[in-house]
């Protein structure tokens, strides 16, 4: 079994280190940090498989370090935020974060979105190191997803989109013309019950923006108002 490495990114001491304890508990060997300028550092020197940071931090807050780390690694990255951080929390989902908890947590919960975050990245390692072969996609007009290579090209221009936002999309497009809620799309996608869909919609307004000539007219993920979301299958 490979040995996970997860970096806490927490300027909050007995936090940092009561979140390694949990980790630890649970055979994962972890590096700590305490502002997003140390995370990075660790990043250049140290293989990670998954990182938690924190928004507000300082030297480097968890937005700033998102951006840095996007620009080079596509390992999960779940933020950890107060309540009162709403905007924050949409904002990193944005620009890069895959999932994100608010303080104070159930140690259990924290550790379930840490364990399902690296399901999805070994089995998208899996896919692009040719571990697990499948040579079939789906195509929606000018939209292709294949699953071999694990790309998605809109008018035979490729995209870049998170393990999470393909997932959202293969479902919506093995599924064309079938409408989804978001609880269906939450819970199909992070294989758990929905207890909030919130991430559900700013994912797919990222995949908007990344796919979309004008994201407030879509020609591709569809809103069936009190439903849910859907691709036709024309595209």
């Amino acid at each position: 079994m490979e040995q996970y490495n997860i970096l806490v990114v927490e300027d909050e001491v007995e936090i940092a280190k009561a979140i390694e304890i949990y980790l630890k508990s649970q055979g994962y060997y972890v590096f700590v940090a305490h502002h997003g300028k140390e995370g990075l550092e660790m990043i250049e020197k140290e293989k990670i498989h998954l990182a938690i940071v924190d928004i507000m931090m300082p030297v480097m807050d968890g937005i700033q370090m998102t951006m840095k780390v996007r620009e080079k690694y596509d390992f999960p990255i779940l933020f950890l935020s107060a309540k009162s951080e709403d905007l924050d929390k949409i904002t990193g989902l944005n620009i890069g974060a895959d999932d994100y908890i608010t303080k104070p947590f159930v140690p259990m919960e924290l550790l379930a979105r840490v364990a399902s975050q690296l399901r999805r990245y070994s089995k998208y390692l899996a896919m692009l190191q040719g571990q697990l072969r499948t040579f079939n996609g789906y195509t929606v007009g000018g939209l292709e997803l294949n699953l071999d290579s694990r790309e998605v090209t809109v008018d035979g221009k490729p995209i870049k989109v998170t393990p999470i936002e393909f997932k959202i999309l293969e479902l919506l497009m093995e599924n064309a013309g079938i409408v989804f809620s978001a609880e269906q799309i939450y819970e199909s996608v992070w294989k758990e019950e929905a207890i909030s869909t919130e991430t559900v919609m700013v994912h797919i307004r990222n995949l908007r923006e990344k796919m979309e000539i004008d994201p407030k007219n879509p020609r591709y993920i569809k809103v069936v108002w009190g439903v849910g979301y859907k691709i036709d299958k024309q595209g």
